[in-house]
């Protein structure tokens, strides 16, 4: 899967991880994809719901071991 950014946020208690996806989206163009890796188990829920809410779109995600790993496309 292609993205545009990776952004490492393993080891964050909620709500760090998506905190952390929002500072970085905010620099990304429309249409840009942003990689996260993320060990928090409720990260899953958390990043379906924010990119629905902030506009996004969760094209992927898939878990890796203990790191969920998500990509979301800027809206």
């Amino acid at each position: 899967m292609n993205s545009n950014k990776v952004l490492n946020a393993q080891g964050l208690a909620c709500p760090m991880p998506v905190v952390k996806t929002k500072k970085e989206m905010d620099t990304l163009e429309s249409g840009q994809v942003l990689e996260i890796h993320a060990t928090d188990k409720g990260s899953q829920a958390d990043m379906a719901a924010w990119s629905k809410a902030s506009g996004h779109e969760l094209i992927h995600q898939e878990q890796d071991g203990d790191v969920f790993k998500f990509w979301i496309k800027k809206g």
